[in-house]
Protein backbone atom coordinates (compact mmCIF):
# COMPACT_ATOMS: atom_id res chain seq x y z
CA UNK A 1 0.00 0.00 0.00
CA UNK A 2 1.59 2.83 -1.32
CA UNK A 3 2.53 5.31 1.91
CA UNK A 4 0.57 8.37 0.37
CA UNK A 5 -2.63 6.80 1.49
CA UNK A 6 -3.54 8.15 4.88
CA UNK A 7 -5.18 5.37 5.90
CA UNK A 8 -5.91 6.83 9.12
CA UNK A 9 -7.40 9.66 7.63
CA UNK A 10 -9.25 7.54 5.41
CA UNK A 11 -11.12 5.39 8.02
CA UNK A 12 -11.99 8.55 10.24
CA UNK A 13 -13.81 9.84 6.99
CA UNK A 14 -15.60 6.48 6.00
CA UNK A 15 -17.19 6.30 9.10
CA UNK A 16 -18.05 9.99 9.74
CA UNK A 17 -19.98 9.35 6.45
CA UNK A 18 -21.46 6.24 7.58
CA UNK A 19 -22.99 7.37 10.54
CA UNK A 20 -25.04 10.27 8.48
CA UNK A 21 -28.38 9.14 7.27
CA UNK A 22 -28.32 10.00 3.64
CA UNK A 23 -31.24 7.95 2.31
CA UNK A 24 -32.08 9.58 -1.81
CA UNK A 25 -33.77 13.21 -1.05
CA UNK A 26 -32.19 13.95 2.44
CA UNK A 27 -28.64 14.03 1.45
CA UNK A 28 -27.71 17.43 2.31
CA UNK A 29 -26.56 16.64 5.79
CA UNK A 30 -23.77 15.16 4.05
CA UNK A 31 -22.88 17.32 1.41
CA UNK A 32 -22.80 19.98 4.02
CA UNK A 33 -20.00 18.08 5.79
CA UNK A 34 -18.17 16.48 3.00
CA UNK A 35 -17.97 20.78 1.85
CA UNK A 36 -16.79 21.34 5.16
CA UNK A 37 -14.60 18.53 5.34
CA UNK A 38 -12.91 20.35 2.17
CA UNK A 39 -12.23 23.22 2.97
CA UNK A 40 -8.84 24.49 3.72
CA UNK A 41 -7.38 22.07 1.21
CA UNK A 42 -5.77 22.50 -1.78
CA UNK A 43 -8.69 21.33 -3.68
CA UNK A 44 -11.52 23.54 -5.34
CA UNK A 45 -15.13 22.60 -4.21
CA UNK A 46 -18.29 23.58 -6.09
CA UNK A 47 -21.68 23.27 -5.46
CA UNK A 48 -24.14 22.27 -7.67
CA UNK A 49 -27.54 23.03 -7.48
CA UNK A 50 -29.97 20.01 -9.00
CA UNK A 51 -33.49 21.00 -6.84
CA UNK A 52 -34.17 23.67 -4.23
CA UNK A 53 -32.53 21.68 -1.09
CA UNK A 54 -30.33 19.86 -3.00
CA UNK A 55 -27.01 19.82 -4.68
CA UNK A 56 -23.80 17.54 -6.18
CA UNK A 57 -20.48 18.62 -5.03
CA UNK A 58 -17.80 19.19 -7.87
CA UNK A 59 -14.14 18.47 -6.87
CA UNK A 60 -10.74 19.33 -8.47
CA UNK A 61 -7.98 21.22 -8.96
CA UNK A 62 -8.02 25.12 -10.07
CA UNK A 63 -8.80 25.39 -13.11
CA UNK A 64 -9.42 21.80 -14.07
CA UNK A 65 -10.83 21.19 -17.74
CA UNK A 66 -13.34 18.17 -16.61
CA UNK A 67 -12.14 15.90 -19.07
CA UNK A 68 -12.09 12.65 -16.82
CA UNK A 69 -14.68 12.22 -14.00
CA UNK A 70 -14.26 10.08 -10.93
CA UNK A 71 -18.19 10.03 -9.79
CA UNK A 72 -19.75 8.74 -6.74
CA UNK A 73 -23.16 8.98 -5.23
CA UNK A 74 -23.72 10.11 -1.77
CA UNK A 75 -27.08 8.87 -1.06
CA UNK A 76 -28.79 5.15 0.13
CA UNK A 77 -31.70 3.20 0.24
CA UNK A 78 -33.25 3.60 3.44
CA UNK A 79 -32.83 2.02 6.48
CA UNK A 80 -34.07 -1.31 7.44
CA UNK A 81 -33.93 -0.27 11.28
CA UNK A 82 -33.50 3.53 11.56
CA UNK A 83 -32.38 2.84 15.28
CA UNK A 84 -29.40 0.77 13.63
CA UNK A 85 -27.71 2.02 10.32
CA UNK A 86 -24.60 3.68 11.51
CA UNK A 87 -21.01 2.36 11.13
CA UNK A 88 -18.98 -0.64 13.11
CA UNK A 89 -16.39 -2.79 12.69
CA UNK A 90 -15.11 -6.19 13.64
CA UNK A 91 -11.60 -7.59 12.77
CA UNK A 92 -11.58 -4.89 9.80
CA UNK A 93 -15.05 -6.04 8.25
CA UNK A 94 -16.67 -2.53 8.01
CA UNK A 95 -20.63 -2.44 8.51
CA UNK A 96 -23.70 -0.11 8.30
CA UNK A 97 -25.85 1.23 5.76
CA UNK A 98 -24.16 2.62 2.35
CA UNK A 99 -20.61 0.86 3.67
CA UNK A 100 -20.80 -1.18 0.04
CA UNK A 101 -22.88 1.19 -1.60
CA UNK A 102 -21.30 3.52 -2.28
CA UNK A 103 -20.34 5.72 0.87
CA UNK A 104 -16.69 3.35 0.72
CA UNK A 105 -15.96 4.19 -3.02
CA UNK A 106 -16.53 7.62 -2.00
CA UNK A 107 -14.38 7.97 0.78
CA UNK A 108 -11.87 6.59 -1.11
CA UNK A 109 -12.27 9.01 -4.01
CA UNK A 110 -11.97 11.54 -1.79
CA UNK A 111 -8.88 10.50 0.05
CA UNK A 112 -7.12 9.96 -3.60
CA UNK A 113 -7.78 13.30 -4.65
CA UNK A 114 -6.49 14.75 -1.58
CA UNK A 115 -2.87 12.62 -1.66
CA UNK A 116 -3.03 13.82 -5.42
CA UNK A 117 -3.49 17.32 -4.43
CA UNK A 118 -1.28 17.05 -1.70
CA UNK A 119 1.61 15.39 -3.51
CA UNK A 120 0.90 18.60 -6.13
CA UNK A 121 0.14 15.73 -8.56
CA UNK A 122 -3.57 16.20 -9.79
CA UNK A 123 -3.81 17.14 -13.34
CA UNK A 124 -6.13 19.41 -14.59
CA UNK A 125 -8.33 16.91 -16.73
CA UNK A 126 -9.64 15.11 -13.41
CA UNK A 127 -12.89 16.16 -11.62
CA UNK A 128 -14.84 14.30 -8.55
CA UNK A 129 -18.49 14.79 -8.41
CA UNK A 130 -20.25 13.21 -5.42
CA UNK A 131 -23.76 13.36 -6.92
CA UNK A 132 -27.40 12.72 -4.57
CA UNK A 133 -30.25 11.06 -5.91
CA UNK A 134 -28.89 7.87 -7.88
CA UNK A 135 -30.93 4.81 -5.73
CA UNK A 136 -33.95 7.17 -6.94
CA UNK A 137 -34.39 9.04 -10.18
CA UNK A 138 -30.54 9.72 -10.93
CA UNK A 139 -31.29 13.74 -10.91
CA UNK A 140 -27.95 14.17 -9.48
CA UNK A 141 -26.11 13.00 -12.70
CA UNK A 142 -28.73 14.10 -14.88
CA UNK A 143 -27.83 17.88 -13.46
CA UNK A 144 -24.48 16.84 -13.47
CA UNK A 145 -24.69 16.17 -17.83
CA UNK A 146 -26.74 19.10 -18.22
CA UNK A 147 -23.86 21.62 -17.74
CA UNK A 148 -20.53 19.18 -17.87
CA UNK A 149 -18.89 16.72 -20.87
CA UNK A 150 -16.47 14.12 -20.03
CA UNK A 151 -14.49 11.58 -22.09
CA UNK A 152 -13.77 9.16 -19.43
CA UNK A 153 -15.39 8.26 -16.20
CA UNK A 154 -14.44 5.77 -13.22
CA UNK A 155 -18.10 4.92 -11.35
CA UNK A 156 -17.33 3.70 -7.59
CA UNK A 157 -20.05 1.27 -7.40
CA UNK A 158 -19.06 -1.95 -5.44
CA UNK A 159 -17.60 -4.59 -8.10
CA UNK A 160 -15.43 -6.07 -5.62
CA UNK A 161 -12.30 -3.91 -6.90
CA UNK A 162 -12.87 -6.24 -10.54
CA UNK A 163 -12.87 -3.26 -13.33
CA UNK A 164 -16.66 -3.89 -15.21
CA UNK A 165 -15.50 -2.55 -18.85
CA UNK A 166 -19.18 -4.45 -19.43
CA UNK A 167 -22.46 -2.68 -18.57
CA UNK A 168 -25.92 -4.65 -18.68
CA UNK A 169 -28.69 -2.85 -20.19
CA UNK A 170 -31.95 -2.14 -18.16
CA UNK A 171 -35.81 -2.21 -18.74
CA UNK A 172 -38.22 -1.30 -15.50
CA UNK A 173 -41.57 -2.68 -16.73
CA UNK A 174 -44.81 -1.74 -14.62
CA UNK A 175 -47.87 -3.63 -15.55
CA UNK A 176 -51.71 -2.50 -14.16
CA UNK A 177 -54.49 -5.27 -14.14
CA UNK A 178 -57.98 -4.44 -13.85
CA UNK A 179 -60.91 -7.06 -12.73
CA UNK A 180 -63.70 -6.87 -10.53
CA UNK A 181 -64.71 -6.48 -7.35
CA UNK A 182 -67.13 -8.76 -5.62
CA UNK A 183 -67.73 -10.38 -2.46
CA UNK A 184 -64.65 -12.76 -1.51
CA UNK A 185 -66.71 -15.66 -1.67
CA UNK A 186 -67.77 -14.96 -5.14
CA UNK A 187 -64.18 -15.24 -6.24
CA UNK A 188 -63.75 -16.18 -9.73
CA UNK A 189 -60.18 -16.79 -11.04
CA UNK A 190 -60.36 -15.66 -14.36
CA UNK A 191 -61.67 -12.16 -13.21
CA UNK A 192 -59.16 -11.52 -9.83
CA UNK A 193 -56.21 -9.25 -11.49
CA UNK A 194 -54.25 -10.89 -9.03
CA UNK A 195 -54.37 -14.08 -10.87
CA UNK A 196 -54.13 -12.37 -13.90
CA UNK A 197 -50.54 -10.94 -13.16
CA UNK A 198 -49.70 -13.79 -11.07
CA UNK A 199 -50.16 -16.29 -14.45
CA UNK A 200 -48.56 -13.08 -16.66
CA UNK A 201 -45.44 -13.62 -14.10
CA UNK A 202 -44.63 -16.99 -14.04
CA UNK A 203 -44.82 -17.11 -18.25
CA UNK A 204 -42.63 -14.37 -17.98
CA UNK A 205 -39.70 -16.05 -15.81
CA UNK A 206 -40.16 -19.55 -17.33
CA UNK A 207 -39.76 -17.91 -21.10
CA UNK A 208 -36.49 -15.52 -19.77
CA UNK A 209 -35.49 -18.51 -17.78
CA UNK A 210 -35.53 -21.07 -20.99
CA UNK A 211 -34.77 -18.45 -24.00
CA UNK A 212 -32.41 -15.89 -21.97
CA UNK A 213 -30.39 -17.56 -19.60
CA UNK A 214 -27.91 -14.05 -19.23
CA UNK A 215 -30.99 -11.91 -18.56
CA UNK A 216 -31.61 -10.99 -14.94
CA UNK A 217 -34.99 -10.72 -13.76
CA UNK A 218 -36.49 -9.42 -10.32
CA UNK A 219 -39.85 -8.82 -9.70
CA UNK A 220 -40.04 -6.04 -7.55
CA UNK A 221 -43.20 -5.80 -6.34
CA UNK A 222 -46.84 -6.82 -6.05
CA UNK A 223 -49.32 -4.55 -5.01
CA UNK A 224 -52.84 -5.01 -4.91
CA UNK A 225 -56.31 -3.08 -4.12
CA UNK A 226 -57.03 -3.19 -0.35
CA UNK A 227 -60.72 -4.90 -0.59
CA UNK A 228 -61.11 -5.85 2.92
CA UNK A 229 -62.66 -9.62 2.31
CA UNK A 230 -63.56 -9.02 -1.47
CA UNK A 231 -61.78 -9.76 -4.53
CA UNK A 232 -59.29 -7.23 -5.45
CA UNK A 233 -60.34 -4.72 -8.78
CA UNK A 234 -56.84 -4.12 -9.63
CA UNK A 235 -53.01 -5.56 -8.81
CA UNK A 236 -49.79 -3.66 -10.17
CA UNK A 237 -46.64 -5.53 -10.53
CA UNK A 238 -42.91 -3.96 -11.29
CA UNK A 239 -40.51 -5.75 -12.94
CA UNK A 240 -36.48 -5.26 -13.36
CA UNK A 241 -35.24 -6.85 -16.44
CA UNK A 242 -31.15 -6.50 -16.69
CA UNK A 243 -29.92 -7.21 -20.58
CA UNK A 244 -27.02 -8.07 -21.59
CA UNK A 245 -24.85 -5.07 -23.59
CA UNK A 246 -25.75 -5.91 -26.89
CA UNK A 247 -29.33 -5.95 -26.98
CA UNK A 248 -30.76 -2.66 -27.15
CA UNK A 249 -33.47 -1.84 -24.65
CA UNK A 250 -35.73 0.02 -27.08
CA UNK A 251 -36.35 -3.09 -28.84
CA UNK A 252 -36.37 -5.05 -25.62
CA UNK A 253 -39.42 -3.42 -24.68
CA UNK A 254 -40.91 -3.46 -27.83
CA UNK A 255 -40.79 -7.42 -27.31
CA UNK A 256 -41.78 -7.30 -24.04
CA UNK A 257 -44.76 -5.65 -24.37
CA UNK A 258 -45.71 -7.49 -27.55
CA UNK A 259 -45.20 -10.89 -24.85
CA UNK A 260 -47.59 -8.44 -21.96
CA UNK A 261 -50.28 -8.05 -24.45
CA UNK A 262 -50.37 -11.83 -25.60
CA UNK A 263 -50.52 -13.29 -21.77
CA UNK A 264 -53.18 -10.42 -20.61
CA UNK A 265 -55.45 -10.71 -23.67
CA UNK A 266 -55.94 -13.85 -23.29
CA UNK A 267 -56.90 -13.68 -19.89
CA UNK A 268 -60.33 -12.15 -18.27
CA UNK A 269 -58.40 -8.73 -16.71
CA UNK A 270 -61.26 -5.74 -18.13
CA UNK A 271 -58.36 -3.77 -19.18
CA UNK A 272 -54.45 -3.59 -18.31
CA UNK A 273 -52.05 -0.78 -19.07
CA UNK A 274 -47.81 -1.42 -19.50
CA UNK A 275 -45.55 1.24 -19.02
CA UNK A 276 -41.75 1.21 -19.32
CA UNK A 277 -40.68 4.07 -16.55
CA UNK A 278 -36.84 3.46 -16.98
CA UNK A 279 -35.28 2.41 -20.12
CA UNK A 280 -31.47 2.20 -20.43
CA UNK A 281 -28.91 0.47 -23.17
CA UNK A 282 -26.29 -1.41 -21.89
CA UNK A 283 -22.43 -0.88 -23.47
CA UNK A 284 -19.24 -2.97 -24.12
CA UNK A 285 -16.10 -0.57 -23.61
CA UNK A 286 -12.80 -2.33 -26.44
CA UNK A 287 -9.77 -3.86 -24.71
CA UNK A 288 -7.80 -0.72 -26.53
CA UNK A 289 -10.01 2.36 -24.87
CA UNK A 290 -7.45 4.74 -23.30
CA UNK A 291 -9.04 4.47 -20.01
CA UNK A 292 -9.19 0.31 -19.51
CA UNK A 293 -5.21 0.51 -20.81
CA UNK A 294 -4.06 3.18 -18.17
CA UNK A 295 -6.02 0.87 -15.69
CA UNK A 296 -4.77 -2.43 -16.39
CA UNK A 297 -1.73 -1.05 -16.34
CA UNK A 298 -2.06 0.46 -12.53
CA UNK A 299 -3.34 -2.98 -11.98
CA UNK A 300 -0.21 -4.92 -13.49
CA UNK A 301 1.92 -2.10 -11.47
CA UNK A 302 -0.01 -2.56 -7.81
CA UNK A 303 0.01 -6.68 -8.28
CA UNK A 304 -3.59 -7.21 -8.63
CA UNK A 305 -5.63 -9.81 -10.56
CA UNK A 306 -6.38 -7.91 -13.70
CA UNK A 307 -10.07 -9.81 -14.24
CA UNK A 308 -12.59 -7.26 -16.07
CA UNK A 309 -15.94 -8.62 -15.37
CA UNK A 310 -19.76 -7.27 -16.36
CA UNK A 311 -21.84 -4.71 -13.99
CA UNK A 312 -24.77 -6.70 -14.40
CA UNK A 313 -27.40 -3.54 -12.25
CA UNK A 314 -28.71 -0.24 -13.30
CA UNK A 315 -26.30 3.02 -12.33
CA UNK A 316 -25.54 6.49 -13.81
CA UNK A 317 -22.76 4.98 -15.88
CA UNK A 318 -25.54 4.62 -18.24
CA UNK A 319 -26.42 8.12 -18.58
CA UNK A 320 -22.90 8.87 -18.60
CA UNK A 321 -22.73 6.31 -21.98
CA UNK A 322 -25.61 7.45 -23.94
CA UNK A 323 -24.16 10.84 -23.14
CA UNK A 324 -20.77 9.57 -24.98
CA UNK A 325 -18.80 9.32 -22.11
CA UNK A 326 -16.32 6.12 -21.84
CA UNK A 327 -17.67 4.60 -18.08
CA UNK A 328 -15.63 1.99 -15.92
CA UNK A 329 -17.43 0.62 -12.89
CA UNK A 330 -15.26 0.41 -10.10
CA UNK A 331 -15.52 0.56 -6.33
CA UNK A 332 -14.86 -1.51 -3.22
CA UNK A 333 -17.27 -4.07 -1.45
CA UNK A 334 -19.57 -6.56 -2.99
CA UNK A 335 -22.85 -5.85 -5.19
CA UNK A 336 -24.60 -8.86 -3.32
CA UNK A 337 -23.74 -6.92 0.02
CA UNK A 338 -25.61 -3.67 -1.44
CA UNK A 339 -28.94 -3.04 -0.13
CA UNK A 340 -28.97 -5.68 2.05
CA UNK A 341 -29.98 -5.79 6.25
CA UNK A 342 -25.99 -7.01 7.06
CA UNK A 343 -23.94 -4.51 4.26
CA UNK A 344 -20.58 -4.37 4.72
CA UNK A 345 -16.97 -3.99 2.91
CA UNK A 346 -13.67 -4.72 3.96
CA UNK A 347 -11.55 -1.91 5.00
CA UNK A 348 -8.50 -3.11 3.15
CA UNK A 349 -10.62 -3.14 -0.11
CA UNK A 350 -11.71 0.35 0.65
CA UNK A 351 -7.70 1.27 0.75
CA UNK A 352 -6.93 -0.44 -1.69
CA UNK A 353 -9.68 1.47 -3.92
CA UNK A 354 -7.86 4.72 -2.85
CA UNK A 355 -4.41 3.44 -3.64
CA UNK A 356 -5.69 2.28 -7.39
CA UNK A 357 -7.70 5.81 -7.64
CA UNK A 358 -4.79 7.94 -6.92
CA UNK A 359 -2.46 5.97 -9.02
CA UNK A 360 -5.12 6.59 -12.03
CA UNK A 361 -5.22 10.68 -11.13
CA UNK A 362 -1.54 11.24 -11.00
CA UNK A 363 -0.96 9.09 -14.19
CA UNK A 364 -3.98 11.51 -16.11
Amino acid sequence: MPEAINAHRLHSLFKQMVDLYTPSGKEEQLTQFLEEYLAGTNLKVERQPVDETRANLLISAEGSRCEHLFLGHIDTVPAYDIEQFEFSEREGICSGLGTADMKGGCAAMIEAFLTAAEQKALGSSAVLALVVGEEETGDGTRALLETHTFRSAIVAEPTNLKPCTEHYGYVELLVRAFGYRRHAAMSNRDTNAIHALLRFLIRLEDTVERDEPETVLNIRDLHSAESGFAVPDRCAVRVDLHITPEIKAGAYADGLKQFVNTCLSESKASRYEVEFPTMADGYRLEPDNELVVKLKGIYEELSIDWSPAAFKSHSDANMLRDAGCSPIILGPGQLAKAHTIDESVAFNQVEAAAAVYVKLLTGL
